[in-house]
């Protein structure tokens, strides 16, 4: 690889509050989102706030497409007219979409042009924030190409999202979510907890408050030992500075808060709130 800078590309599921990706040099390719028949691109037609009013409103689940080649292969053309050296693609789960089959195909395209090579995250939302801007951190800090490579695969081992739901609804109207038929065995009332496990949105547990629920994501971070990257996602939430002052006694660094946006609110529901974060290897 040459010696001229590493770029960071992502995609819209990463959740990132844009000031920090623009901060970081990171590049957002968008997802699509369908309601009622109607296309949107995630962030530019829509604000999250604008997603969800739009979503009370619809009696279906909003669809979610992933970007063309095209869309990516754009990308890392201008990165290499701007004169990049490399490019690493972090992208949502493969498990979950088929965005990193596109990001992959415009690596392709584009191979006598500049090096790209993409990583699964195997994480949504803020988990693949936290590994995008890590190696976004690096890549600024002169790292080499494979090097960003390197820590993007260890971080997708490491980070944890887990994340509580406030309603049943879209686990009704959707289906992504596995073992969500024993949830809705379950009383009406409880709060379910889900986690990303190898790319997967899992079943966590369940909890019968929210407030137990926020108490059991707190005690998620707690029991997980020296954590890095500390971020908070949530769906329209009006109990996010609670949710802070509760993590902040565990946790001395600076916490990112981003929104969930419609890649993974369509599935989780409005009021979700979770907690994404880095568990850090021991050093030698």
């Amino acid at each position: 690889m040459s010696d001229s800078p590493v770029r960071i590309v992502t995609d819209s599921a990463c959740d990132l509050p844009a000031a920090v990706a623009e901060q970081l040099g990171v590049r957002i390719v968008p997802l699509t989102i369908r309601i009622d028949g109607v296309e949107y691109v995630d962030r530019r037609d829509l604000t999250p706030a604008e997603f969800w009013s739009r979503c009370a409103a619809s009696p279906t689940l909003p669809e979610t497409a992933a970007p063309a080649p095209g869309q990516f292969e754009q990308v890392y053309r201008e990165l290499a007219a701007d004169g990049a050296g490399s490019v690493v693609v972090v992208n949502l789960s493969g498990a979950l979409s088929a965005t990193m089959q596109s990001a992959e195909l415009a690596a392709r395209a584009v191979a006598d042009v500049i090096p790209v090579t993409v990583v699964d995250s195997r994480s949504v939302t803020l988990g693949l924030g936290v590994i995008v801007s890590a190696c976004a951190r690096l890549a600024a800090a002169g790292g080499s190409h494979d090097e960003v490579v390197a820590l993007a695969n260890r971080l997708a081992e490491d980070t944890k999202v887990w994340g509580a739901l406030d309603t049943l609804d879209n686990l009704k109207k959707g289906g992504r979510i596995g073992g969500a038929k024993a949830l809705l065995a379950s009383a009406l009332a409880i709060k379910p907890i889900i986690e990303v496990r190898h790319g997967l949105v899992e079943q966590g547990g369940k909890q019968r408050t929210r407030g137990k629920a926020l108490a059991f994501l707190v005690d998620k971070l707690r029991s997980s030992g020296a954590v890095e990257n500390l971020s908070v996602l949530h769906a329209d939430c009006d109990d996010v500075e609670q949710f802070l002052a509760m993590l902040r006694p565990h946790y001395a660094g600076e916490i990112v808060v981003g929104d969930i946006g419609p890649v993974v609110g369509s599935h989780a529901g409005r009021g979700t709130i979770g907690v994404a974060f880095t568990v850090a290897r021991p050093t030698r």
